[in-house]
């Protein structure tokens, strides 16, 4: 490349290379940083704290808890809003050729939660979980079933609140099943068909779920990490109670650095949560890569 290519080329790039270092890997150090001090929003100076603030996210009961509450919303989250935006994606699929405009309406049905406000949605599942007023409690009164406190019961706050989250993200995961789908040649089907796969399971393991493997590979790692980072649903509805029942990492995050003003706490949960979220995304695709084809 000649000289006035390179910095032709050099020029473009600056700004953006900038950006990026001032705005995402810098504000990292400095997160990576504080994680060892004991640094307070407001005060005059820091200490140097070596591992204590990990030390106490993990060996705290709060700290065990937001870490445990958070995985298991993670382990509901993930399997159920992959596997039911793939159900989904399937059904529209196959509806759009005999009924196309049923199958529009649909679309934008199961999008509607992905497109609109999640505080919104929010407000909107807090009204219709209310446990006297609420729809839901008024129907399952009606026909005689139980009427539980969806978001006062420390046993069950955590498991609604993962419901709300699998209603979030179907419909996004819907969308990019949708577009892999679409990409499938028929062809693949009718050589499978030769082949003596004539039924609907047959054709979907043998075509339909290879040729799905990059799809379904992007799929699981923005579940994840959308999963990992719950706070919208959490502070709107219950802010980590009853009792801490619902406290996610994120949420404790928050409580930590904005609330309590303890940067230092804050920055050694943002690096656990950010190094939780690698490993996670780094084994989803060194468990999944090697079994994707990618054409």
């Amino acid at each position: 490349m000649r000289p006035r290519e390179s910095l032709t080329s050099l020029v473009l790039t600056a700004p953006a290379t900038l950006a990026l270092v001032i705005f995402v890997f810098l504000p990292v150090a400095v997160v990576f940083l504080l994680a060892f001090t004991n640094y307070q929003i407001g005060a005059p100076g820091l200490g140097w704290v070596g591992l204590d603030n990990f030390e106490q996210l993990f060996g705290s009961r709060l700290g065990r808890n937001a870490l445990l509450n958070t995985l298991t919303y993670v382990a509901i989250v993930i399997p159920a809003s992959v596997g039911l935006g793939l159900l989904v994606a399937l059904g529209l699929h196959a509806l759009a050729r005999s009924m196309p405009r049923l199958s529009d309406v649909l679309k934008a049905v199961y999008f509607l939660p992905v497109a609109a406000t999640l505080v919104a949605m929010a407000v909107s599942w807090q009204m219709l979980l209310h446990p006297s007023l609420g729809l839901i409690n008024t129907w399952s009164s009606a026909l005689g079933l139980p009427a539980p406190l969806w978001l006062s019961d420390r046993g069950l706050v955590l498991y609604t609140l993962s419901a709300i989250g699998i209603w979030q993200s179907v419909g996004y995961n819907m969308v990019l099943f949708l577009a892999g789908l679409a990409a499938i040649p028929p062809a693949l089907y009718d050589a499978a068909e030769v082949d003596g796969a004539t039924g609907g399971w047959s054709r979907f393991w043998l075509v339909t779920w290879p040729m799905l493997g990059p799809t379904t590979l992007f799929v699981l790692v923005v579940t994840a990490a959308s999963a990992f980072r719950v706070f919208e649903t959490v502070a709107t509805l219950t802010k980590g109670g009853p009792a801490f029942a619902s406290d996610t990492i994120v949420y404790a995050l928050y409580r930590e650095g904005f609330v309590y003003f303890k940067a230092g706490y804050a920055s050694a949960i943002t690096v656990v949560f950010f190094l939780a979220l690698l490993l996670l995304t780094a084994l989803q695709v060194w468990v999944i890569e090697r079994k994707v084809h990618y054409r």
